[in-house]
């Protein structure tokens, strides 16, 4: 979720992770290699599977490779991402782990030979890299590859969140469309509560308060664009369609892009709070996520909060509710809104944040050739359809299918990626977490937040510098 950015991941629960991940080696009878994937849950809140369609790829793929069994692990929310970074460092991960674990590109296998040869589950391919739609990893797309410039991981899906709302609420504010406008959100949430309602279910996860400042800050820095617009997808000087991590870390390292020589960033920030303090659930600093695909889920799904912000496969969980949904991006920032507004619509476009799996280093022989093989046939058009028709996918590879009634979240600006996104500068100690909450809440001031959010680039982009082991001037200090 957290985008991975961050995705919107269900809470899974496992009684003892150590034995679990201890217990998937294969028994001295079986003449299977015995493979184990480990990550959150982000489709349900079962504590031992990640639901139906994931056991249903599973058995295909077992059945197109009887000499290879599958197990899985669902790791608890709130521990993953130490769980499995935990792990890597000490060599003892699993062979298939979530991607959005911290780490070095080191402890990762690099996938580039393997995506420079057929994927076996695809008629026809020569390359497996070409399977892939190369708006998202491949061609001229960056976000595919880590610091080292290396393919690491393999999509399952793309992200995509929105805000999911409820009409029956709507109609009973008297509100008969949609918030177009950041100005018409802020009026909104005003009538909503008037009605009885709650305007947007909120809670304390990162994923929350990340999805009202993404937006704001990328809306308002697409001004920036041919300033930062340093490095070509391959790491080297030249332009790319989106700005890029090692573009912002060189904006941060050099003073030339700070936040407090950018004053969009603290613009950003403002609105943001605003949004919360008229939109959001009372207290909402004290009410923790569930996992379950969406912000403040249990209230939103109760039908007593108007809005909630919620990813693609978000909709699974809406089978059962007894009122009619729909879905909107994030409202525009308007020049009545923002002085700073560059009166662009807001973009959040599909990204590789989604479900992506990865292996680690320590995987060796027989082992590898099945993790492998696993990516291969989930990334494979026959392999993954079914998975995604199920579970509300939208594709990464070019030849499969989005998932049917996403039309609200896949069409018009939204859709698009942002030419300058919120920049990716998060410090490996503080990844999933909520950093946004003293500000948020009214206990930490503007300039303070601002201080903390430079502290936090300066360390993220020296992290990413030294593991891409950038060579570059600027990335030496």
């Amino acid at each position: 979720m957290y985008s991975k950015l961050k995705p919107i991941i269900a809470l899974g629960v496992v009684a003892t992770t150590a034995l679990a991940l201890a217990g998937c080696a294969p028994s001295a009878s079986s003449d299977k290699t015995v493979i184990t994937i480990a990550g959150p849950n982000q489709w349900n809140t079962d504590a031992q599977s990640f639901g139906p369609a994931w056991e249903d790829l599973v058995a295909r793929f077992e059945a197109a490779e009887p000499n290879i069994e599958v197990k899985t692990v669902v790791l608890p929310l709130t521990e993953f991402y130490q769980t499995l970074s935990t792990q890597l460092a000490a060599g003892t991960a699993p062979e298939l782990i979530f991607n959005q674990a911290s780490h070095k590109p080191d402890q990762v296998v690099t996938l580039d030979d393997y995506f420079d040869k057929p994927n076996p589950y695809i008629e026809g391919n020569e390359k497996w890299i070409t399977a892939f739609n190369p708006d998202y990893i491949g061609g001229a797309a960056n976000a595919g590859r880590n610091a080292a410039q290396h393919y690491e991981f393999v999509p399952f899906n793309l992200y995509l969140s929105g805000i999911y709302y409820n009409k029956d609420v709507f109609t009973a504010a008297g509100i008969h469309e949609p918030p177009a406008t950041y100005g018409d959100l802020i009026k909104d949430c005003k009538a909503i509560s008037a009605a009885g309602y709650t305007p947007l279910a909120f809670d304390n996860s990162y994923l929350a308060q990340a999805s009202v400042v993404k937006p704001i800050t990328s809306m308002l820095l697409t001004k920036y664009f041919d300033e930062l617009n340093y490095y070509g997808p391959d790491g080297k000087p030249g332009t790319s369609k989106q700005i890029s991590v090692k573009d912002f870390a060189k904006g941060v390292l050099t003073g030339e892009f700070t936040p407090q020589n950018t004053p969009e960033i603290g613009e950003a920030f403002t609105l943001a709070k605003q949004v919360v303090d008229a939109c959001a659930t009372p207290n909402w600093s004290g009410v923790a996520s569930t996992g379950a695909a969406f912000t403040g889920a249990q209230e939103f799904l109760a039908g007593k909060a108007a809005m909630s912000f919620g990813a693609n496969f978000s909709a699974n969980s809406l089978n059962e509710v007894d009122w009619k949904y729909g879905t909107l991006p994030f409202p525009t920032i308007t020049k009545q809104d923002s002085p700073l507004s560059t009166g662009e619509a807001a973009r959040s476009g599909a990204n590789t944040g989604g479900t992506s799996y990865m292996i680690p280093a320590t995987t060796k022989g027989d082992k590898l050739d099945a993790a492998v093989k696993f990516l291969q046939f989930a990334s494979s058009p026959v392999g993954i359809q079914p998975w995604l028709d199920q579970t509300g996918g939208i594709p990464a590879l070019a030849d499969a299918k989005p998932a049917p009634g996403l039309e609200g979240l896949t069409t018009g600006d939204w859709a698009l990626n942002p030419t300058v996104p919120q920049p990716a500068l998060l410090p490996k100690a503080v990844l999933g977490q909520a950093i946004y909450t003293g500000y948020l809440t009214g206990n930490k001031s503007l300039d303070d937040q601002l201080t903390e959010t430079l502290s936090q680039w300066t360390t993220s982009a020296k992290e990413v510098a030294a593991d891409g082991k950038w060579t570059d001037d600027w990335a030496q200090q």
